[in-house]
């Protein structure tokens, strides 16, 4: 199914007539905001007892996907951040029903361990660094990972490695600090933020794991990796997708006139339709693995969780080098840093470096 037929054409007209100025701006517009607040997205995992949407898994993969179609920045914020939000399976109720009580409600943050948390009576004092928060200068809320600290000495786990927790801060405890400087995903304001020497109550602290879930349901007793390699795989099947569309009319006006071959045209028209198939190919796969590990319904379905993983990655590769081969048909105008096609572009290879992704 083609992204679209998840988004209202408004939506749509809404998210893009935008996009050029959130590039500009280094964030998303006032607009796109408002339709992300109407419609909910920043609350896809929060949990329903928290007045979220708690979204099965497919069903949001399949949005993400949509949204990234529609715009590279937005559907990876939204993303980024609703993914945030599943955090709330995880945190105390007190702390949860604080928090999610905010009409803009924006989660964001970074996986980064690049922060320490040393224990002091009735919680922690944070100090640390993290870059690359996608949205969040649009947060209400962060989220970092942290090692933990005993005096001078680190805390291990079982396994003898450093203990490291996430925990959440108010906006207004973080200073954030410019770092986006990247040739795509500009809209997203994908910048850095620091905190000095600020006591967090121990019920900020909480552990991303299937036993330490608060609220008891499917959504939170599935596997974060496989959930994040799913729904960041999905973005960079939305931005191919609009890539491929964008070629149509771009190829159907270049085989007009008489400057190419009858066999360069065919070998571009055959190029397009070929390789668009494969990505919808890979498409397919991918989806029948996401859906299938969630009828699993089981941590320990390792089989199908594997398969997420792996349809993922190769999903990631196919959509980079379907991409990449219909770029030199697309002439000059796909180096023009105005044309959506080089945003789409550049997007695709800024969202494609996630490390998350890099190998097979």
């Amino acid at each position: 199914m083609h992204p679209s037929n998840h988004l209202k054409p408004e939506w749509v007209k809404t998210i893009r007539e935008a996009a050029p100025l959130a590039e500009r701006a280094g964030m998303l517009q006032p607009d796109q905001m408002q339709l992300i607040y109407e419609q909910g997205w920043f609350k896809f995992l929060v949990p329903d007892v928290y007045s979220g949407l708690q979204l099965a898994l497919p069903d949001m993969v399949r949005l993400e996907e949509s949204l990234a179609w529609a715009n590279g920045s937005l559907g990876w914020v939204v993303t980024l951040c609703s993914g945030a939000g599943w955090f709330g399976g995880f945190f105390s109720p007190k702390i949860a029903t604080e928090i999610f009580n905010d009409p803009h409600l924006c989660l964001a943050g970074s996986g980064a361990s690049t922060g320490t948390a040393t224990i002091t009576d009735g919680g922690y004092i944070i100090n640390g660094r993290w870059k690359y928060a996608s949205g969040v200068h649009h947060a209400t809320h962060l989220t970092a990972n942290c090692v933990i600290k005993n005096g001078n000495e680190t805390v291990l786990d079982d396994e003898g490695n450093p203990l490291i927790l996430p925990f959440i801060f108010n906006r207004k405890d973080v200073t954030l600090l410019s770092a986006w400087k990247f040739i795509g995903m500009m809209g997203t304001g994908s910048d850095a933020y620091e905190v000095r020497n600020l006591f967090v109550a121990n019920e900020r602290c909480f552990k991303i794991d299937p036993d330490h879930a608060v609220i008891d349901a499917p959504l939170y007793k599935y596997p974060f990796l496989q959930l994040a390699e799913a729904t960041l795989a999905a973005n960079i099947s939305g931005l191919a997708v609009h890539f491929t569309d964008l070629c149509v009319p771009i190829f159907a006006d270049k085989t007009k006139g008489d400057k190419l071959s009858e066999t360069q045209k065919a070998i571009m028209i055959g190029s397009l339709a070929d390789l668009t198939d494969k990505l919808n190919a890979a498409r397919n796969e991918f989806y029948k693995a996401v859906d299938a590990s969630w009828q699993g319904g089981s941590a320990d379905n390792i089989i199908s969780f594997d398969e997420v993983s792996n349809t993922s990655r190769n999903l990631a590769k196919t959509a980079r080098e379907c991409v990449n081969k219909l770029y030199p048909y697309c002439g000059l105008q796909a180096a023009n840093p105005d044309a959506e096609i080089n945003q789409v572009w550049r997007d695709l290879h800024t969202a494609s470096q996630h490390s998350l992704l890099t190998f097979n």
